[in-house]
Protein backbone atom coordinates (compact mmCIF):
# COMPACT_ATOMS: atom_id res chain seq x y z
CA UNK A 1 0.00 0.00 0.00
CA UNK A 2 2.62 2.64 0.60
CA UNK A 3 4.25 1.87 -2.65
CA UNK A 4 0.69 2.55 -4.14
CA UNK A 5 0.57 5.64 -2.46
CA UNK A 6 4.34 6.63 -3.39
CA UNK A 7 3.48 5.81 -7.11
CA UNK A 8 0.21 8.01 -7.32
CA UNK A 9 0.82 11.02 -4.71
CA UNK A 10 4.47 11.37 -7.04
CA UNK A 11 2.72 11.39 -9.71
CA UNK A 12 0.02 14.39 -8.94
CA UNK A 13 3.04 16.06 -7.47
CA UNK A 14 4.70 16.41 -10.78
CA UNK A 15 1.32 17.44 -12.24
CA UNK A 16 0.89 20.20 -9.58
CA UNK A 17 4.05 21.68 -10.23
CA UNK A 18 3.46 21.87 -14.37
CA UNK A 19 6.38 18.78 -14.87
CA UNK A 20 5.37 17.16 -18.53
CA UNK A 21 3.08 14.34 -18.49
CA UNK A 22 5.52 11.83 -19.79
CA UNK A 23 8.38 13.12 -16.98
CA UNK A 24 6.00 12.59 -14.67
CA UNK A 25 4.83 9.38 -15.41
CA UNK A 26 8.50 8.29 -15.80
CA UNK A 27 9.31 9.98 -12.36
CA UNK A 28 7.42 8.18 -10.17
CA UNK A 29 7.45 4.80 -11.82
CA UNK A 30 11.57 4.61 -11.12
CA UNK A 31 10.73 6.23 -7.64
CA UNK A 32 8.36 3.25 -6.74
CA UNK A 33 10.63 0.81 -8.15
CA UNK A 34 13.45 1.98 -5.94
CA UNK A 35 11.00 2.24 -2.94
CA UNK A 36 10.40 -1.41 -3.75
CA UNK A 37 13.66 -2.62 -4.77
CA UNK A 38 12.83 -3.71 -8.11
CA UNK A 39 15.90 -3.36 -11.25
CA UNK A 40 15.10 0.04 -12.64
CA UNK A 41 16.22 -1.69 -16.23
CA UNK A 42 12.30 -2.94 -15.75
CA UNK A 43 10.98 0.51 -16.08
CA UNK A 44 12.67 0.76 -19.39
CA UNK A 45 11.96 -2.72 -20.61
CA UNK A 46 7.90 -1.85 -19.75
CA UNK A 47 8.18 1.31 -21.83
CA UNK A 48 9.78 -0.47 -24.61
CA UNK A 49 7.28 -4.07 -24.93
CA UNK A 50 4.01 -1.94 -26.13
CA UNK A 51 6.10 -0.12 -28.73
CA UNK A 52 6.99 -3.44 -30.15
CA UNK A 53 3.71 -3.49 -32.22
CA UNK A 54 3.74 -2.85 -35.77
CA UNK A 55 -0.53 -1.48 -35.46
CA UNK A 56 1.69 1.43 -33.84
CA UNK A 57 2.90 2.16 -36.99
CA UNK A 58 -0.37 3.52 -38.68
CA UNK A 59 0.47 6.76 -35.76
CA UNK A 60 2.90 8.13 -37.26
CA UNK A 61 1.42 8.38 -40.64
CA UNK A 62 -2.39 9.19 -40.00
CA UNK A 63 -0.03 12.26 -38.04
CA UNK A 64 1.60 13.07 -41.18
CA UNK A 65 -1.60 12.59 -43.61
CA UNK A 66 -3.14 15.40 -41.16
CA UNK A 67 -0.30 17.67 -41.71
CA UNK A 68 -0.42 17.39 -45.11
CA UNK A 69 -4.05 18.20 -45.58
CA UNK A 70 -3.62 21.02 -43.12
CA UNK A 71 -1.23 22.82 -44.81
CA UNK A 72 -1.76 21.59 -48.70
CA UNK A 73 -5.07 23.50 -48.79
CA UNK A 74 -7.32 20.47 -48.45
CA UNK A 75 -8.74 22.19 -45.00
CA UNK A 76 -9.94 25.17 -46.82
CA UNK A 77 -11.81 23.42 -49.14
CA UNK A 78 -13.47 21.34 -46.37
CA UNK A 79 -14.36 24.41 -44.66
CA UNK A 80 -15.70 25.83 -48.23
CA UNK A 81 -17.40 22.51 -48.70
CA UNK A 82 -19.17 22.76 -44.78
CA UNK A 83 -20.08 26.08 -45.82
CA UNK A 84 -21.57 26.07 -48.81
CA UNK A 85 -23.65 22.91 -47.04
CA UNK A 86 -25.13 24.72 -43.94
CA UNK A 87 -23.85 28.51 -44.41
CA UNK A 88 -27.24 29.26 -44.80
CA UNK A 89 -28.71 28.58 -41.19
CA UNK A 90 -28.76 31.09 -38.72
CA UNK A 91 -25.12 31.65 -37.42
CA UNK A 92 -24.06 29.27 -40.23
CA UNK A 93 -20.31 29.48 -39.99
CA UNK A 94 -20.30 27.71 -36.74
CA UNK A 95 -22.25 25.23 -38.23
CA UNK A 96 -19.43 24.96 -41.22
CA UNK A 97 -17.15 25.06 -38.32
CA UNK A 98 -18.90 22.05 -36.87
CA UNK A 99 -18.79 20.14 -40.32
CA UNK A 100 -16.08 20.59 -41.27
CA UNK A 101 -14.43 18.89 -38.23
CA UNK A 102 -16.27 16.34 -38.88
CA UNK A 103 -14.79 15.81 -42.49
CA UNK A 104 -11.30 16.92 -41.68
CA UNK A 105 -11.27 14.66 -38.03
CA UNK A 106 -12.39 11.50 -40.61
CA UNK A 107 -9.07 12.14 -42.28
CA UNK A 108 -6.61 13.33 -39.65
CA UNK A 109 -7.90 11.27 -36.78
CA UNK A 110 -6.37 14.64 -34.51
CA UNK A 111 -7.98 17.33 -32.53
CA UNK A 112 -5.31 19.26 -31.86
CA UNK A 113 -4.61 19.53 -36.08
CA UNK A 114 -8.10 20.08 -36.30
CA UNK A 115 -8.30 23.14 -34.07
CA UNK A 116 -4.80 24.66 -35.47
CA UNK A 117 -6.11 24.04 -39.54
CA UNK A 118 -9.97 24.84 -38.70
CA UNK A 119 -9.27 27.40 -36.32
CA UNK A 120 -6.99 29.22 -38.20
CA UNK A 121 -9.46 29.35 -40.93
CA UNK A 122 -12.97 29.50 -39.52
CA UNK A 123 -12.07 31.84 -36.14
CA UNK A 124 -11.09 35.08 -37.86
CA UNK A 125 -13.65 34.62 -40.81
CA UNK A 126 -16.25 34.18 -37.83
CA UNK A 127 -14.82 37.37 -36.01
CA UNK A 128 -14.94 39.49 -39.07
CA UNK A 129 -18.73 38.65 -39.61
CA UNK A 130 -19.35 39.81 -36.02
CA UNK A 131 -19.05 36.34 -33.77
CA UNK A 132 -17.33 36.50 -30.78
CA UNK A 133 -13.90 35.27 -30.60
CA UNK A 134 -14.56 33.66 -27.24
CA UNK A 135 -17.39 31.80 -29.16
CA UNK A 136 -15.80 31.35 -32.36
CA UNK A 137 -12.70 29.17 -30.45
CA UNK A 138 -15.33 27.84 -28.48
CA UNK A 139 -17.11 26.19 -31.19
CA UNK A 140 -13.96 25.24 -32.98
CA UNK A 141 -11.74 23.51 -30.04
CA UNK A 142 -15.62 20.95 -28.88
CA UNK A 143 -16.18 20.38 -32.35
CA UNK A 144 -12.68 18.79 -32.82
CA UNK A 145 -13.43 16.14 -30.74
CA UNK A 146 -15.43 14.63 -33.19
CA UNK A 147 -11.85 13.98 -34.87
CA UNK A 148 -10.93 11.71 -31.70
CA UNK A 149 -13.88 9.70 -32.39
CA UNK A 150 -15.21 9.87 -36.15
CA UNK A 151 -12.60 7.14 -38.31
CA UNK A 152 -9.68 6.80 -38.31
CA UNK A 153 -7.91 7.79 -34.98
CA UNK A 154 -5.15 7.00 -33.71
CA UNK A 155 -6.78 7.01 -30.11
CA UNK A 156 -8.55 3.74 -31.49
CA UNK A 157 -5.04 2.05 -32.23
CA UNK A 158 -3.88 2.91 -28.87
CA UNK A 159 -7.17 1.80 -27.23
CA UNK A 160 -7.59 -1.52 -29.50
CA UNK A 161 -3.80 -2.14 -28.12
CA UNK A 162 -4.45 -1.64 -24.19
CA UNK A 163 -7.41 -3.78 -24.64
CA UNK A 164 -5.87 -6.95 -25.97
CA UNK A 165 -6.46 -6.88 -29.32
CA UNK A 166 -9.56 -5.56 -29.98
CA UNK A 167 -10.26 -5.30 -33.46
CA UNK A 168 -9.12 -1.92 -35.05
CA UNK A 169 -11.62 -1.79 -37.75
CA UNK A 170 -14.59 -2.57 -35.53
CA UNK A 171 -13.72 0.42 -33.65
CA UNK A 172 -13.43 2.78 -36.43
CA UNK A 173 -17.05 1.73 -37.63
CA UNK A 174 -18.41 2.00 -33.88
CA UNK A 175 -16.95 5.76 -33.70
CA UNK A 176 -18.80 6.95 -36.64
CA UNK A 177 -22.23 7.07 -35.34
CA UNK A 178 -21.31 8.71 -31.50
CA UNK A 179 -18.72 11.23 -34.12
CA UNK A 180 -21.39 12.72 -35.51
CA UNK A 181 -23.79 12.82 -32.57
CA UNK A 182 -21.23 14.87 -31.16
CA UNK A 183 -21.36 17.57 -33.98
CA UNK A 184 -25.17 17.43 -33.91
CA UNK A 185 -25.69 17.90 -30.00
CA UNK A 186 -22.94 20.36 -30.48
CA UNK A 187 -25.21 22.41 -33.37
CA UNK A 188 -27.93 22.68 -30.92
CA UNK A 189 -26.14 25.58 -28.20
CA UNK A 190 -24.32 27.07 -31.82
CA UNK A 191 -27.99 27.32 -32.90
CA UNK A 192 -29.68 28.93 -29.46
CA UNK A 193 -26.33 31.31 -29.00
CA UNK A 194 -26.69 32.86 -32.61
CA UNK A 195 -30.30 33.16 -32.33
CA UNK A 196 -29.64 35.18 -29.14
CA UNK A 197 -27.18 37.19 -30.10
CA UNK A 198 -28.11 37.98 -33.99
CA UNK A 199 -25.30 36.17 -35.27
CA UNK A 200 -25.92 36.31 -39.22
CA UNK A 201 -26.60 33.70 -41.77
CA UNK A 202 -24.10 32.74 -44.32
CA UNK A 203 -23.77 33.61 -47.46
CA UNK A 204 -22.49 30.62 -49.70
CA UNK A 205 -22.02 30.34 -53.40
CA UNK A 206 -24.67 29.46 -55.49
CA UNK A 207 -24.61 27.91 -59.34
CA UNK A 208 -21.85 27.56 -60.96
CA UNK A 209 -19.81 29.12 -57.79
CA UNK A 210 -20.91 26.23 -55.88
CA UNK A 211 -20.88 23.51 -58.38
CA UNK A 212 -17.16 24.86 -58.14
CA UNK A 213 -16.72 24.38 -54.63
CA UNK A 214 -18.15 20.80 -54.68
CA UNK A 215 -15.96 19.46 -57.30
CA UNK A 216 -12.85 21.06 -55.43
CA UNK A 217 -13.51 19.26 -52.22
CA UNK A 218 -13.81 15.96 -53.49
CA UNK A 219 -10.17 15.38 -54.09
CA UNK A 220 -10.19 15.87 -50.15
CA UNK A 221 -13.52 14.05 -49.13
CA UNK A 222 -12.01 11.17 -51.19
CA UNK A 223 -9.44 10.32 -48.57
CA UNK A 224 -12.15 9.77 -45.77
CA UNK A 225 -13.67 7.11 -48.55
CA UNK A 226 -10.39 5.68 -49.04
CA UNK A 227 -9.02 4.94 -46.03
CA UNK A 228 -12.28 3.42 -44.46
CA UNK A 229 -13.54 1.59 -47.53
CA UNK A 230 -10.21 -0.85 -47.50
CA UNK A 231 -10.07 -0.91 -44.19
CA UNK A 232 -13.78 -1.90 -43.66
CA UNK A 233 -13.80 -4.40 -47.31
CA UNK A 234 -10.42 -5.85 -45.94
CA UNK A 235 -8.60 -4.92 -49.22
CA UNK A 236 -5.80 -3.23 -46.66
CA UNK A 237 -5.65 -3.20 -42.50
CA UNK A 238 -5.17 0.05 -41.04
CA UNK A 239 -1.75 0.41 -40.92
CA UNK A 240 -1.52 0.07 -44.44
CA UNK A 241 -4.48 2.99 -44.86
CA UNK A 242 -2.62 5.05 -42.75
CA UNK A 243 0.36 4.98 -45.30
CA UNK A 244 -2.27 4.94 -48.50
CA UNK A 245 -3.44 8.28 -46.50
CA UNK A 246 -0.22 9.87 -46.56
CA UNK A 247 0.49 8.88 -50.43
CA UNK A 248 -3.24 9.81 -51.57
CA UNK A 249 -2.81 13.58 -49.73
CA UNK A 250 0.80 14.18 -51.46
CA UNK A 251 -0.47 12.96 -54.65
CA UNK A 252 -2.94 15.78 -54.26
CA UNK A 253 -1.23 18.27 -52.47
CA UNK A 254 1.47 18.12 -55.13
CA UNK A 255 -0.51 17.29 -58.27
CA UNK A 256 -3.98 18.91 -57.92
CA UNK A 257 -4.16 21.76 -55.91
CA UNK A 258 -0.47 22.48 -56.14
CA UNK A 259 0.28 23.75 -52.92
CA UNK A 260 2.92 22.06 -51.44
CA UNK A 261 6.15 23.77 -51.48
CA UNK A 262 9.40 22.28 -50.35
CA UNK A 263 9.07 24.67 -47.27
CA UNK A 264 6.00 23.76 -46.41
CA UNK A 265 6.82 19.90 -46.49
CA UNK A 266 9.61 20.18 -44.14
CA UNK A 267 7.67 22.06 -41.52
CA UNK A 268 5.33 19.00 -41.73
CA UNK A 269 7.92 16.47 -41.44
CA UNK A 270 9.56 18.46 -38.39
CA UNK A 271 6.08 18.64 -36.87
CA UNK A 272 5.03 15.09 -37.24
CA UNK A 273 8.31 14.11 -36.28
CA UNK A 274 8.06 15.86 -33.12
CA UNK A 275 4.40 14.65 -32.22
CA UNK A 276 4.92 11.25 -33.24
CA UNK A 277 8.08 11.19 -30.88
CA UNK A 278 5.77 12.93 -28.30
CA UNK A 279 2.85 10.16 -28.54
CA UNK A 280 4.98 7.34 -28.18
CA UNK A 281 6.90 8.77 -25.73
CA UNK A 282 3.75 8.82 -23.66
CA UNK A 283 2.66 5.67 -24.58
CA UNK A 284 5.73 4.21 -23.34
CA UNK A 285 5.39 5.91 -19.66
CA UNK A 286 2.00 5.23 -19.86
CA UNK A 287 2.61 1.32 -20.10
CA UNK A 288 5.33 1.35 -17.54
CA UNK A 289 3.49 3.12 -15.35
CA UNK A 290 0.55 0.78 -15.64
CA UNK A 291 2.28 -2.09 -15.10
CA UNK A 292 2.99 -0.67 -11.32
CA UNK A 293 -0.79 -0.02 -10.77
CA UNK A 294 -1.27 -3.62 -11.84
CA UNK A 295 2.08 -5.17 -10.00
CA UNK A 296 0.26 -3.47 -7.05
CA UNK A 297 -3.26 -4.71 -7.26
CA UNK A 298 -4.48 -0.90 -7.97
CA UNK A 299 -7.34 -2.36 -10.58
CA UNK A 300 -8.68 -4.83 -8.45
CA UNK A 301 -8.55 -2.05 -5.73
CA UNK A 302 -10.60 0.20 -7.67
CA UNK A 303 -12.69 -2.26 -8.75
CA UNK A 304 -13.71 -3.38 -5.33
CA UNK A 305 -14.07 -0.16 -4.28
CA UNK A 306 -16.61 0.64 -7.09
CA UNK A 307 -18.67 -2.44 -6.45
CA UNK A 308 -18.42 -1.53 -3.10
CA UNK A 309 -20.13 2.24 -3.57
CA UNK A 310 -23.02 -0.18 -5.87
CA UNK A 311 -23.50 -3.19 -8.01
CA UNK A 312 -25.55 -1.10 -10.53
CA UNK A 313 -24.80 -1.18 -13.63
CA UNK A 314 -25.94 2.31 -14.51
CA UNK A 315 -24.74 4.13 -11.13
CA UNK A 316 -21.18 2.39 -12.13
CA UNK A 317 -21.10 3.88 -15.70
CA UNK A 318 -21.92 7.12 -13.97
CA UNK A 319 -18.97 6.67 -11.40
CA UNK A 320 -16.46 5.57 -13.89
CA UNK A 321 -17.15 8.67 -16.22
CA UNK A 322 -16.79 10.99 -13.77
CA UNK A 323 -13.02 9.38 -12.87
CA UNK A 324 -12.49 9.62 -16.33
CA UNK A 325 -13.83 13.11 -16.48
CA UNK A 326 -11.62 14.17 -13.82
CA UNK A 327 -8.66 12.38 -14.87
CA UNK A 328 -9.14 14.22 -18.29
CA UNK A 329 -8.94 17.17 -16.65
CA UNK A 330 -5.11 16.54 -15.68
CA UNK A 331 -3.45 14.22 -18.21
CA UNK A 332 -3.37 13.93 -21.84
CA UNK A 333 -5.68 11.16 -24.13
CA UNK A 334 -3.08 8.79 -25.05
CA UNK A 335 -1.65 7.71 -21.32
CA UNK A 336 -5.05 7.65 -20.17
CA UNK A 337 -5.70 5.08 -22.62
CA UNK A 338 -2.97 2.77 -21.70
CA UNK A 339 -3.32 3.12 -17.96
CA UNK A 340 -7.18 3.23 -17.92
CA UNK A 341 -8.19 0.59 -20.37
CA UNK A 342 -6.70 -2.42 -17.92
CA UNK A 343 -8.00 -0.99 -15.01
CA UNK A 344 -11.82 -0.36 -15.74
CA UNK A 345 -12.22 -3.00 -19.22
CA UNK A 346 -12.63 -6.00 -16.88
CA UNK A 347 -15.11 -4.46 -14.23
CA UNK A 348 -17.40 -3.32 -16.96
CA UNK A 349 -16.98 -6.52 -19.54
CA UNK A 350 -17.81 -8.39 -16.30
CA UNK A 351 -21.05 -5.70 -16.03
CA UNK A 352 -21.76 -6.83 -20.06
CA UNK A 353 -20.04 -4.21 -21.64
CA UNK A 354 -18.60 -4.76 -24.84
CA UNK A 355 -14.80 -3.52 -25.17
CA UNK A 356 -15.73 -2.03 -28.28
CA UNK A 357 -18.61 0.02 -26.37
CA UNK A 358 -16.47 0.74 -23.77
CA UNK A 359 -14.08 2.08 -25.50
CA UNK A 360 -16.25 4.45 -28.12
CA UNK A 361 -17.28 5.33 -24.05
CA UNK A 362 -13.55 6.12 -23.21
CA UNK A 363 -12.79 7.93 -25.99
CA UNK A 364 -15.79 10.26 -25.96
CA UNK A 365 -15.07 11.20 -22.68
CA UNK A 366 -11.68 11.35 -22.74
CA UNK A 367 -12.04 13.81 -25.58
CA UNK A 368 -14.19 16.08 -23.45
CA UNK A 369 -11.21 16.40 -21.43
CA UNK A 370 -9.18 18.11 -23.95
CA UNK A 371 -10.96 20.82 -24.28
CA UNK A 372 -11.05 21.16 -20.29
CA UNK A 373 -8.14 22.92 -18.28
CA UNK A 374 -5.44 22.90 -16.71
CA UNK A 375 -3.69 20.67 -19.38
CA UNK A 376 -6.49 20.06 -22.51
CA UNK A 377 -4.41 20.30 -25.38
CA UNK A 378 -6.69 21.62 -27.99
CA UNK A 379 -8.14 24.41 -25.65
CA UNK A 380 -4.85 25.42 -25.67
CA UNK A 381 -4.57 25.21 -29.39
CA UNK A 382 -7.38 27.06 -29.98
CA UNK A 383 -6.64 29.94 -27.25
CA UNK A 384 -3.44 30.22 -29.18
CA UNK A 385 -4.64 30.45 -32.69
CA UNK A 386 -7.70 33.01 -31.78
CA UNK A 387 -5.41 34.78 -29.65
CA UNK A 388 -7.54 34.96 -26.59
CA UNK A 389 -7.10 33.09 -22.97
CA UNK A 390 -7.89 30.28 -21.35
CA UNK A 391 -10.58 31.94 -18.99
CA UNK A 392 -12.44 33.59 -21.47
CA UNK A 393 -12.92 30.51 -23.96
CA UNK A 394 -13.88 28.65 -21.18
CA UNK A 395 -16.73 30.57 -19.88
CA UNK A 396 -18.05 30.57 -23.36
CA UNK A 397 -17.53 26.93 -23.85
CA UNK A 398 -20.27 26.03 -20.91
CA UNK A 399 -23.42 25.41 -23.17
CA UNK A 400 -21.18 23.14 -25.64
CA UNK A 401 -19.59 21.43 -22.53
CA UNK A 402 -23.49 20.55 -21.40
CA UNK A 403 -24.03 19.13 -24.68
CA UNK A 404 -20.94 17.11 -25.62
CA UNK A 405 -21.43 15.34 -21.94
CA UNK A 406 -25.44 14.95 -22.57
CA UNK A 407 -23.97 13.24 -26.10
CA UNK A 408 -21.54 11.02 -23.49
CA UNK A 409 -24.38 9.71 -21.66
CA UNK A 410 -26.64 8.64 -24.58
CA UNK A 411 -24.05 6.63 -25.81
CA UNK A 412 -22.74 5.27 -22.46
CA UNK A 413 -26.32 4.40 -21.56
CA UNK A 414 -27.23 3.34 -24.96
CA UNK A 415 -24.75 0.83 -26.83
CA UNK A 416 -27.09 0.72 -29.97
CA UNK A 417 -25.07 3.89 -31.52
CA UNK A 418 -21.27 1.96 -30.75
CA UNK A 419 -22.63 -1.56 -31.58
CA UNK A 420 -24.63 -0.93 -34.83
CA UNK A 421 -22.44 -0.39 -37.49
CA UNK A 422 -19.91 -3.48 -36.22
CA UNK A 423 -22.87 -5.68 -35.99
CA UNK A 424 -23.74 -5.16 -39.39
CA UNK A 425 -19.99 -6.36 -40.65
CA UNK A 426 -18.02 -9.44 -39.30
CA UNK A 427 -14.21 -8.65 -39.30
Amino acid sequence: MNAAIILIVSFLVMIFLRIPISFSLLFSSFLTVFYLGLPPMIVLQRMADPLDNISLMAIPFFILAGQIMAESGIAKRLVDFANLLVGRIRGGLAFANIVASMFFGGMSGSSVADTASIGSILIPEMEKHGYEKDYSIAVTVTSSTEGLVIPPSHNAIIYAQAAGGVSIASLFLAGAIPGIMIGLGLMIPAYIIAVKKGYPKGNPPKGKAALKVALDSIWGLMTIVIILGGVLSGIFTATESSVIAVVYALLVATFVYKELTTTKFLKIMRETLATTIAVLFLIGAASAFGWLLAYLNIPELVANTILNISSNKYIILLIINAVLLLLGMIMDMAPLIVITTPIFLPLVVDLGISPIHFGIILMVNLGIGLCTPPVGNTLFVGTVVGKSTIENVFKAMWPFYLAMIGILLLVTYVPFFAEWLPSLISF
